[in-house]
């Protein structure tokens, strides 16, 4: 005797001592669930694929196959109160105790419930993950990020040297710059002066090839590179390029890209003027001054001589200033030194003896 899960499944939580029982004609060599059903009208073959459910339940006396379509909520609390008491008379009848069915089908219950959990997790499982956006597709920038290549033209047109009417050029972007005047009142409104640290890392962002000048390729690629177009977003990244050149390896390109901004390119100079060697020493070390500069601008001044600095001498004193001790006893003049650091070494031994036979002491 068997009865099938889509009634069994219902009938776990109810009274049968609350429910009034209804007759039910006894069908001989039928399945009862089956006869019952079709005396219901609920075993009809109309409704889809996806409602119907088989369940095999397996007697001890004999195999009996109950197949139903699934009711409805409203029909099954109906028919299963009824159903309940009419198939435990029928297990008393036939020596059979209604805990035994309910044993074989709980257990079918219970594989049911973990088939259908263990399917919604199969479920959410292939689901494909969110994922980034690749490379090539585009991503809208952030207010943070946005910057306008029309406000940096706009704000170029603000500083740039006013044309010359009376004057005629071959050249159509000779006059597209900003000279001294107009970078004086760039630097006013960045609240800093011309000679300030901070200028400089700008014109480096810029690229700028000659001191004193920006034209407007160098001003817009400089912006674009800060993604920047204002006065305001200009002054906001003063402190994160401070923090940049504050790496070795920015610090020295910086370093390097300084000499080429000291050149004079409209008169093709080659070696930077010793006058402006010192103020771009000056300015270049405000964040990390090594120990010897001040001695080695004051040798510098005390040799009127020596009227320019090359590049292979501008390059190589970042390294002579990070190698080279306070008191330079690490100095070996028989390495490939300019021959500039030479004499500035002998100069500074000078100065020590002389002050050591000044020693009263001695």
């Amino acid at each position: 005797m068997g009865k099938c899960l889509s009634c069994l499944r219902d009938d776990q939580g109810l009274k049968h001592h609350e429910q009034q029982l209804e007759p039910f004609p006894a069908t001989e060599g039928r399945n009862l669930a089956v006869a019952y059903h079709q005396c219901r009208g609920l075993s009809e073959r109309s409704t889809t694929k996806d409602q119907q459910a088989s369940t095999h339940i397996v007697s001890e006396h004999s195999s009996i196959v109950c197949t139903t379509s699934l009711p409805s909520a409203a029909t099954a609390d109906r028919c299963t109160p009824l159903l309940a008491a009419r198939l435990s008379a029928d297990a008393c009848s036939n020596g059979t105790k209604h805990s035994n069915i309910m044993g074989v089908t709980g257990g079918t219950s219970g594989s049911a419930t973990n088939s259908n959990s263990s399917e919604k997790k199969s479920f959410y499982a292939r689901i494909p993950p969110l994922t980034r956006p690749t490379s090539h597709e585009h991503r809208r920038p952030s207010s943070k990020e946005y910057y306008s290549e029309t406000k940096i033209n706009t704000l170029f047109d603000v500083y740039r040297e006013p044309p010359q009417l009376d004057t005629v050029s071959a050249d159509e972007d000779a006059e597209d710059v900003i000279l001294t005047e107009g970078i004086q009142r760039f630097c006013a409104d960045l609240d800093v002066s011309a000679d300030d640290f901070r200028v400089l890392l700008f014109a480096w962002k810029c690229e700028a090839e000659t001191m004193c000048r920006f034209t407007r390729s160098e001003f817009v690629r400089g912006c674009k590179a800060l993604r920047v177009d204002s006065i305001k977003s200009i002054v906001s990244k003063f402190p994160e390029m401070q923090k940049e050149v504050q790496e070795f390896d920015k610090f020295k390109n910086m370093y390097k890209w300084a000499f080429k901004f000291g050149l004079d390119n409209d008169v093709g100079q080659r070696i930077l003027p010793s006058d402006i060697a010192i103020l771009l020493w000056k300015l270049v070390f405000e964040q990390r001054k090594p120990k010897i500069l001040d001695r080695w601008l004051a040798f510098l001044e005390c040799h009127p001589s020596v009227r320019g600095i090359p590049r292979d001498t501008w390059n190589m004193f970042l390294n002579f200033s990070e190698t080279i001790g306070d008191d330079l006893s690490t100095y070996d003049d028989t390495e490939a030194w300019p021959s500039l650091f030479d004499d500035f070494v002998e100069y500074e031994n000078d100065q020590l003896n002389q002050n050591i036979s000044k020693d009263p002491k001695q």
